[in-house]
């Protein structure tokens, strides 16, 4: 935790959703052979991209509103002990409770006791990645308390007993007639006759959750944004059941990541028009709820704000690593990633799935919890050029290759597959003799892969371990030298 005199450990295991079961090419391999969930992936990135590149093209200081949040975050990163104990003292003078959770295991047990000291065993819940990363669902029911979420997709997620694939749209795997699939078995007090056009399966979960927003006397959220200098909440959301668990119970507990600080109010006019735009394409959001401690007689009359480290610490110490902690949770990265839209947000494996669940889950965890997940991009750049507070998600991911690449060689005698290519590469690229030998006997590589024009797994030593998780180009005929030199008269180099 910040303030105390040595680092805390990463967010621990045996709790949470940020480690999977199985590596990234174990997982993504079983997503590619899902025909159906490739083509839903594939309708719903490609209609978000074009929204948010029509909102964007709008205005002409786009590439300036970037800068500013991205100056924002790091300033905020740099001062962020102070700000948290203004955002505290703020919280405190307006009649809220600070609670500070090391990681997902006292978190967990903060909210349970919070919940049980009100005596209810239910509580209505806003959409949330921070309780969905401690698994403060699984931790309510283990105490006999049953969390509803009232979001959609995360409503179709919880009745199909599922696990979300995206950051913003948590659902984006399943299409319409999945959906209504998931209503009339799961939802007792729905009509048999329900249809799967959008609007009735919406009327449907309104008539559900109308229930249990008017019963529940306990409402958890996240939060989008804390404002450190009037102690200001904020929730961005499009339905609307955000705002009605955050006005009609009595009692409200927040759990926010330590990162979601902005100092001051003014800055929220930057990350409200970054955040929409880059999220779902919109110009605003339909729905943004902010609220600074607690009114008599109005909404809830007890509020409670766990401030949750978790491994943000320790990444934060992390010099080239802590840009992470500048993620606004918008999903621009994962829209326009070709390896998100073909693997799908489970194969990650950790509730933060995308180039910068990437990033972000290896660092909250240790590189080596989830070392295949620095892997799964193909350095195209594209996040990186998508990213509203321009967080240079490839970078990070080649700082977090190499501290694998190093922890793998003191812990094995033999080197890694990419410690022997790249140690091989720089050894032939040193010299114009080695590099031109080289490409030459490239050729030889066509000798495979005649028949899909890709090379695939070649079951030979190092070798194996480098091709089994990619495709290689089969290479062409003639290398650009010699084509050069044949059209061109004159030395090639």
């Amino acid at each position: 935790m910040l303030g105390m005199p040595t680092l805390p450990p990463p967010a621990p295991r045996g709790v949470g959703h940020l480690r999977g079961d199985e590596s990234f090419p174990a997982a993504a391999r079983h997503a590619l052979a899902d025909t159906q969930l490739r083509a839903n992936l594939g309708h719903a990135t490609r209609t978000i991209r074009a929204k948010r590149a029509s909102v964007v093209a709008e205005l002409p200081d786009w590439e300036e509103l970037r800068e500013a949040g991205r100056q924002l975050k790091v300033h905020t990163m740099a001062h962020l002990p102070d700000y948290l104990e203004q955002l505290e003292a703020a919280v405190t003078a307006r009649g809220g409770v600070v609670h500070w959770a090391r990681d997902a295991d006292e978190a967990n047990r903060i909210v349970v006791d919070l919940v049980k000291a009100k005596g209810v065993d239910e509580v209505v819940k806003v959409k949330s990645m921070a309780t969905q990363e401690i698994a403060l669902n699984e931790a309510l029911e283990a105490a006999g308390v049953s969390a509803w979420e009232t979001d959609l997709a995360e409503l179709i997620v919880q009745l199909g007993h599922d696990r979300p694939s995206h950051i913003l749209v948590p659902a984006i795997h399943r299409n319409r007639s999945e959906i209504r699939r998931i209503f009339l078995d799961e939802m007792g007090d729905v009509d048999p006759d329900l249809t799967d056009e959008p609007a009735v399966l919406a009327g449907a979960a309104r008539l559900h959750l109308r229930r249990k927003f008017l019963s529940a006397e306990v409402a958890i959220s996240g939060a989008n944004y804390a404002i450190a200098e009037t102690g200001t909440i904020g929730v961005v959301e499009s339905e609307g059941n955000g705002r009605m668990c955050l006005t009609l119970p009595k009692t409200l507990i927040t759990v926010m990541g330590i990162e979601k600080l902005v100092p001051r109010y003014t800055d929220l006019e930057v990350f409200l028009q970054l955040l929409p735009r880059s999220s779902t394409g919109e110009r605003m959001n339909p729905y943004t709820s902010m609220w600074t401690g607690l009114t008599p007689d109005d909404g809830p009359q007890e509020f409670h704000l766990v401030l949750l480290d978790n491994g943000r610490t320790q990444v934060l110490a992390d010099a080239e690593g802590r840009d992470a902690l500048n993620c606004i949770r918008c999903s621009a990265c994962l829209n326009v990633c070709p390896v998100y839209e073909r693997a799908g947000g489970h194969a990650y494996g950790s509730v933060y799935p995308g180039p910068i669940g990437a990033i972000l889950s290896p660092l909250l965890t240790g590189v080596e919890d989830n070392a295949s997940l620095p892997f799964a991009s193909s350095l195209c750049g594209a996040c990186y050029d998508a990213c509203p507070v321009k967080i240079n998600i490839p970078e990070i991911l080649v700082h977090l290759r190499a501290r694998h690449t190093e922890t793998y060689a003191e812990e094995h005698r033999a080197p890694s597959a990419e410690a022997v290519a790249m140690r091989t590469l720089s050894y032939v690229m040193r010299s114009p003799l080695r590099w031109t030998l080289a490409l030459r006997s490239g050729r030889f590589g066509r000798l495979l892969g005649r028949r899909r024009g890709t090379i695939g797994e070649v079951p030979l030593p190092v070798v194996k371990q480098w091709t089994e998780t990619r495709d290689l180009a089969r290479p062409p005929q003639q290398t650009f030298r010699d084509w050069w030199a044949d059209t061109h008269s004159g030395d090639p180099s």
